[in-house]
């Protein structure tokens, strides 16, 4: 073994390394100078490799565009001197990265069998004058000591990572519980960390000792640690609840099941599953008829279910943000998959919680600079900035958009002198999918069933993760105990994985997953019993058929290790190959670890697995091998003693709100939206994926400018029709400071409210996840927590809605030096409802202005009262307040909702938005900026049907400071005049309170807002000023996450955006949409590469056109399973194939240049002339790796490898993914499929991270032009093409989109039109550009590729 190291300085551009000088000079203001080198650690299975290796190694570790010489055996960085330090940062050696995984992946394909791991680490020569700089702080700053360390001379493997390892990890032996009883145990609860109380101490005492007699393996009790955890068990919720005193009659779990009494039933799962499912719809969707191999696409009618599921990852997010993250978000799309026999992913949100952000430069008066955080936490800021990236990479790699979620930022000392704030952050993950309906019930496992892992191989990552999430205290753990929060996401496994399961689910009534569960908290050892315990059927388990990521990986860890993208299986021994063929077709790794005994007992032993041994009665198991685990079910899963709970409730001595005389409205509403929590959340849309799928009818942004304020989330569940699943969130934490009751309920009335703008079926169809992270078992919070269930349960029952599912975190606390800090109570609302149509919606952004309309504005109020308490207001002043809102009139919140979705059916509504956070004035200033729209508000009419009493004490002087600012339940209406009258009428006829506020006034961001009372002006300033007040926020924390000039150059476009205009004069829609079936059938192939992520969407919109489509992998085509003269067009859909590790398209690209199987075939295809092939995204990038558009002659075109492609596409000048509703323009060029769509300037989505053209020289830039070979341009709000960020999400020199051949039958474009095929996948239409059709212009160019091809 040998481990060779390659040295690039061309990694790292300038803007990268001037941003970590900053950085670094920021806190050291000694270091003057910085240079970046990134080092590539290459270890093989010989000791050295031959130079056709070496030379495909460098091809693949180069910079697309680099020469060879790039890359150097030895470091080009000066040596260290008495003025420098080289510091290197790496990743730790214990288990491989997700970046080597997919590395390792590539080579292998290629060829490289000898590459086993491939690590990159980041050398940086600081230059500084005067003393060192701390070595430490600096190692903190470049890089997560969590998840990396430094390298040096000493610390740097040689041959093998593995030199770095433990030689001999502590194996698993017997705890003497007979010989030294309870005191054993707790010797081993402090050396394990299995957070074992005096409860569980006596009871495992009890079990071993007297009740088995015999002494307990350390794998059986850490099994026990996280099996019985109350991470896994809800011992609290299902525990017997003792309130001052009183015994209540029903735990918190069977209050919050009682909901269900009161609701309609439509559920098919609840309380039972990895996720909940009510009933969907019948509808088409496309499906496969081969499974494990190349075939056509099909559509198929199908009943199915609507599934949601939500969970935190808050410890690990905590430790290590960007990580932890990443799990979270994998192991809750694992419950959506693990869900009756599987479950689709289509959508995901997600929320964060974090304490004060004290941004640099960005000071605020309520924030307080001096709190200080447990050692091994992160930071606030670092957290919400990392989190966020880390759930968004993982989403985007996969392929789930994230289409709605919450963030709240909060520390403050209170009256008490006690510290409320998020010191342990919540990271909240939600998902929504679809399920058969003939899959809802896993099957029972029976005697010879055979478990199955599928997915990623055993690390020692997360070991214990189910006992270090139970601790209630955290942050004064053992650092290395801590360590063990810490996990890695592969997304691109995930990708693999889910493309099994989904192939196993489409094969309907063959399906061979008899049951599923997704791998979480306990490892192994919790989802393989899960996977018996029906029945206690038990099963026998081999460690050795298990694919470890590390060889020195112990039984305990094997057993326990939370190791991320896996599900275990049960299936019948006869569906085994099918299994294994579909799995080696999506390149997934399977492994047949045990088989179902029907003992009741299950059984780890150390050996190779020997099934038939197994099941033979008179065989003693033992004789197989060592068995660190080996206990009956009913000792571990079985019925335990219920725990008893005696809650206190703690008197508080609130003090009323403060305010000055001379109060500063214009002062007060720039704190209020200064406040992430009520400030633009564009720093979190911009990153993340928001459209793929093709399936997305309502994400975050909308309005001309894209700006994210939507409401609600919403999805079809096909692309062939309208019926979808809408979902929404309420979450109101810093109100339950002064009543958990009163928040409980508003988190309720939040998420109605917010659910409302979009058709359902009822109101009592709506089924609600109810997700509860509480410091609870500490004085005063567990009985906090009980009154806010009881009164969470009690409005559902009033409103007929339910709970079917949620989870519990109930460690929200942690130990900053000797104080204990508890996470203010958190409960969070998931709404989800069937939409029979996605279409009948409005969004928040005003609309009347941009069509030359006045139109009104409608205040629904429900409570009509003002409360202030709780409130983004008195959070800024630094207060709290002593009552907060609460929400007691729920049938007039439920009226108020059914007359809105009346009203929404009937069309009579323009636009809505609900009041939440920053209260009635924020509420309208977001619909004006959403709208670009002027307003004229007057709260006189308003002001006088409100009783004094009814406002908050601190403002009865001023009144109208608590109607602006209070968060009462209510939303605003946009309604045509014509309406106004009619729509107040419905809402008055059902008892609901209304007022006319006022209207809109012309649309432009010079537009003024005015805003008076009773002849007074209390607010006057233009809309511009007022958004980017409000944008303020995302402006800083744009700065701290990407390429500062980006940021600064998005930010002063407010100064004069005006919003696209989309025109398509060229085409005829109602004529060119119709196509009818030639008699030829005319076949195109779908061709994906392991990441690959947006075939689905592609195939839809190819399927619409007629063609008959093809899902062909790569490892089909290098199987031989087809080829490619069987194919008339060749599509290269988008996503991250090997997750764009080494460069965009890179693994793909070499896996065809240096196949001598494939070269000839992708030669022969490109150059017959009745062919075609279209990349979008990933596969565009691709296109002009191979040389299919780009190249500047013939000659380098027909190159078998392209060592520097003419064009490439390069890192986004943001330095980030970037997801936006662009602007384009086709270009008059000669691509085929755009020509009936010239001159049209249309909105697009698009989706990615390397996506900048780089041409090799301006020759060939000038060449393309000639040739006419540039299709489609980047444009701003006049159409023109343009440079300028955001308007062109990638800095390509002149606005370039898209490329294609010179003969026109080549496409490559870096824009989606596959997801924006329909019409509702459109977030945002100006005024004027009407299209009758549900389908978009961009369905013309797949049609004109399917009137070419029957020509």
């Amino acid at each position: 073994m040998a481990i060779i190291r390659f040295y690039t300085t061309e990694a790292c551009d300038e803007v990268h390394r001037m941003k970590i000088l900053k950085q670094l000079s920021a806190n050291f203001s000694n270091i003057t100078t910085l240079q970046i080198e990134k080092c590539y650690h290459v270890e093989t299975t010989t000791k050295t490799v031959d130079s056709k290796a070496k030379t495909l190694l460098k091809w693949l570790l180069k910079h697309p565009q680099g020469d060879e010489t790039s890359l150097s055996e030895k470091s080009s960085l000066p040596k260290e001197n008495n003025a420098s330090v080289v510091v290197e940062i790496g990743p730790r050696f214990n288990f491989s990265t997700p970046f080597s995984t997919n590395c390792v992946n590539i080579c292998q394909n290629v060829g490289l069998s000898e590459v086993i791991r491939l690590e990159a680490s980041d050398r940086y020569l600081i230059g500084y004058s005067g003393s060192r700089p701390n070595i430490d702080l600096l190692v903190d700053l470049l890089g997560d000591r969590m998840t990396e360390c430094r390298y040096t001379d000493e610390n740097l493997p040689v041959n093998s990572f593995n030199e770095q390892l433990p030689h001999s990890q502590e194996s698993w032996y017997k705890v003497p519980v007979l010989e030294k009883g309870r005191t054993a145990l707790e010797e081993v609860n402090v050396k394990l960390g299995l957070a074992f109380g005096d409860w569980d101490l006596d009871y495992y005492t009890n079990l071993f000792k007297n009740t088995l007699k015999r002494n307990p393996t350390t794998v059986e009790l850490f099994d026990c640690a996280q099996s019985n955890s109350e991470h896994s068990r809800h011992w609290f919720f299902r525990g017997k609840m003792i309130v001052d005193g009183v015994e209540q009659p029903q735990s918190l779990i069977r209050m919050i099941m009682g909901t269900q009494a009161n609701t309609n039933q439509n559920n098919t799962i609840k309380f039972s599953d990895n996720s909940s499912a009510i009933r969907g719809f019948n509808h088409t969707t496309i499906r496969p008829q081969c499974f494990d191999g190349p075939g056509p696409m099909t559509l198929h009618k199908v009943n199915n279910d609507l599934i949601f599921t939500a969970e935190t990852h808050n410890m690990p997010t905590a430790v290590a943000p960007f990580s932890g993250a990443t799990t979270g978000t994998g192991g809750r799309l694992r419950d959506v998959q693990g869900v009756g026999r599987g479950g689709i992913p289509i959508a995901g949100t997600a929320g964060y919680s974090v304490g004060c952000l004290n941004i640099p430069g960005f000071a605020q008066p309520y924030e307080n600079a001096n709190y200080q955080y447990p050692a091994t936490f992160a930071k606030p800021l670092k957290i919400l900035i990392e989190a966020s990236n880390g759930a968004s990479d993982y989403g985007n790699k996969f392929g789930e958009p994230l289409i709605t979620g919450f963030v709240h930022s909060y520390g403050l000392t209170n009256v008490q002198g006690e510290r409320d704030e998020f010191v342990k952050p919540i990271m909240f993950s939600g998902g929504m999918g679809t399920m058969e309906s003939t899959m809802r019930e896993k099957f029972d496992p029976k005697r010879g069933m055979l478990l199955a892992k599928i997915g990623g191989p055993v690390y020692r990552i997360g070991v214990g993760g189910g006992a270090a999430s139970s601790v209630e205290v955290q942050g004064s753990n053992d650092s290395a105990l801590d360590f063990n929060a810490v996990q890695r996401g592969d997304a691109e496994m995930e990708n693999k994985l889910n493309r099994v399961v989904r192939a196993c689910i489409e094969m309907g009534d063959r399906n061979p997953i008899m049951a599923i569960h997704d791998q979480g908290a306990g490892g192994n050892g919790n989802v393989l019993k899960e996977l018996v315990e029906p029945g206690f059927a038990g099963a026998v388990i081999f460690s050795k058929e298990f694919q470890l990521g590390d060889p020195t990986i112990t039984a305990l860890e094997l057993w326990g290790a939370e190791y991320q993208e896996n599900n275990a299986i049960l299936c019948k021994p006869e569906d085994r190959p099918l299994l294994e063929s579909i799995c080696k077709r999506e390149r997934c790794h399977i492994s047949f670890v045990g088989v179902v005994t029907g003992d009741g007992r299950v059984s780890l032993i150390e050996s190779e697995a020997d099934f038939e041994k197994a099941l033979s009665p008179s065989f003693e198991r033992s004789k197989l091998g060592p068995m660190p685990f080996d206990l009956e079910l009913k000792y571990v899963l079985g019925e335990m003693p219920k725990r008893e709970y005696q809650l206190q409730r703690l008197s508080n001595n609130f003090v009323p709100l403060q305010f000055t005389e001379n109060f500063n409205l214009a002062k007060s509403l720039e704190l209020v939206l200064s406040l992430v929590s009520v400030g633009s959340k564009r720093y979190l849309t911009n990153k993340v994926d928001r459209c793929v799928t093709g399936l997305i009818a309502q994400q975050q942004c909308v309005g001309p400018l894209h700006t994210p304020l939507a409401d609600f989330g919403l999805v079809t569940v096909s692309h062939f029709g309208n019926e979808g699943l809408a979902t929404s969130l309420g979450t109101q934490p810093i109100k339950g400071l002064l009543d958990a009751g009163a928040m409980a309920r508003m988190s309720v009335a939040e998420a109605l409210s917010n659910l409302v703008f979009v058709k359902i079926t009822e109101l009592a169809d709506v089924k609600c996840s109810g997700n509860w992270m509480w410091a609870a078992k500490l004085p005063g919070e567990g009985a906090r927590m009980f009154d806010a269930c009881q009164e969470m349960c009690a409005i559902m029952k009033e409103l007929r809605i339910a709970v079917d599912g949620g989870k519990d975190s109930l460690s929200m606390a942690a130990k900053v030096g000797g104080e204990t800090i508890k996470s203010p109570g958190t409960l969070v609302i998931s709404t989800y409802a069937p939409c029979p149509d996605v279409g009948i919606k409005v969004t928040p952004d005003l609309k009347g202005p941009a069509m030359g309309k006045e139109t009104s504005l409608l205040w629904i109020n429900i409570e009509n009262k003002f409360r202030l308490g709780g409130s983004a207001l008195a959070q800024v002043y630094k207060q709290q307040g002593n009552e907060c809102p609460n929400l007691l009139n729920s049938q007039v919140l439920a009226n108020a909702f059914n007359v809105t979705q009346e009203l929404l059916a009937q069309g009579k509504l323009l636009a809505g938005h609900d009041i939440s956070e920053g209260g009635l004035l924020v509420c309208v200033l977001e619909m004006a900026f959403g709208g670009l729209s002027g307003l004229s508000i007057d709260l006189t009419n308003a002001l006088t049907q409100i009783p004094l009493q009814n406002i908050d004490a601190s403002a009865r002087t001023a009144p109208e400071l608590a109607v602006l600012y209070a968060e009462e339940c209510g939303w605003v209406l946009e309604v045509d005049n014509t309406n106004l009258k009619e729509v107040q009428s419905k809402f008055s006829d059902m008892g609901v309170p209304n007022h006319f506020i006022g209207s809109t006034k012309g649309y432009g961001l010079d537009k003024s807002v005015k805003l008076s009372s009773k002849g007074k002006l209390l607010l006057n300033d233009s809309v511009k000023a007022l958004y980017k007040q409000w944008e303020r926020i995302s402006f800083e924390l744009e700065k701290l996450q990407a390429n500062t000039d980006c940021a600064i150059e998005e930010y002063n476009t407010l100064e004069y955006r005006t919003g696209p205009k989309y025109v398509c004069t060229t085409v005829d829609f109602s004529s060119e949409l119709v196509l009818k079936r030639a008699s030829k059938t005319v076949t195109v192939a779908v061709l994906r590469e392991e990441g690959v992520n947006s075939d689905r969407e592609m195939m839809a919109s190819l399927m619409k056109a007629n063609f008959e489509v093809h899902d062909v992998t790569m490892s089909d085509l290098l199987s031989g399973k087809t080829t490619l003269d069987h194919y008339r067009g060749l599509i290269f859909p988008g996503g991250f194939s090997y997750a764009d590790t080494l460069g965009s398209a890179k693994g793909w690209a070499a896996n065809i240049m240096f196949s001598k199987l494939l070269v000839p075939q992708f030669q022969a295809f490109r150059k017959r002339q009745d062919t075609f092939s279209l990349g979008i995204c990933n596969g565009c990038q691709l296109m002009s790796l191979i040389g299919w558009v780009g190249a500047s002659s013939t000659e380098s075109s027909n190159q078998e490898v392209i060592s520097k492609p003419d064009v490439a596409l390069l890192h986004n000048k943001s330095e980030r993914f970037e997801c936006r509703w662009s602007t384009v323009r086709i270009a008059d060029s000669k691509a085929m499929m755009l020509s009936k769509l010239k001159d049209a300037v249309l909105g697009c989505w698009v989706a990615h991270g390397e996506g900048r053209f780089s041409f090799r020289d301006k020759k060939i830039l000038d060449n393309l032009k000639k040739q006419k070979c540039i299709s489609v341009h980047y444009v701003d709000d006049d159409g023109k093409p343009t440079e300028i960020y955001p308007m062109n999400p990638n800095g390509s020199t002149e606005g370039i989109a898209g490329l294609c051949s010179p003969d026109g039958r080549h496409l490559a474009l870096m824009p989606h039109p596959e997801r924006c095929h329909a019409m509702y996948q459109w977030p945002y239409v100006s005024p004027g550009f009407s299209v009758k059709s549900q389908a978009s212009p961009w369905q013309v160019m797949f049609n004109t590729a399917y009137e070419w091809c029957t020509r």
